[in-house]
């Protein structure tokens, strides 16, 4: 009698199971996609550099040419 009392409370408890979050392989994959992201940036970077190429402005924002006239801000050097 004692193992049959057993043996329904262990039915219950895996038939009621209920499947909890793995935080840590989510921040496993958290910080895996962090540095991935890192070395794309670093990559990038290094590239840019050994081919000359100044920063990328983003898609439809154009470069401002200085002022050759009085810089904004303050009165005309005599």
């Amino acid at each position: 009698m004692p193992g049959d009392l057993l043996e329904c409370f262990h039915s219950f408890k895996t038939r009621n199971a209920v499947a909890t979050p793995n935080y840590g392989y989510e921040k496993r994959q958290k910080e895996l996609a962090k540095k991935q992201k890192k070395e794309e940036k670093l990559k990038a970077k290094a590239e840019r550099k050994r081919t000359g190429q100044g920063g990328e402005l983003p898609d439809g924002a154009e470069a401002q040419e200085p002022d050759s006239e009085e810089p904004t801000g303050g009165p005309a050097a005599p």
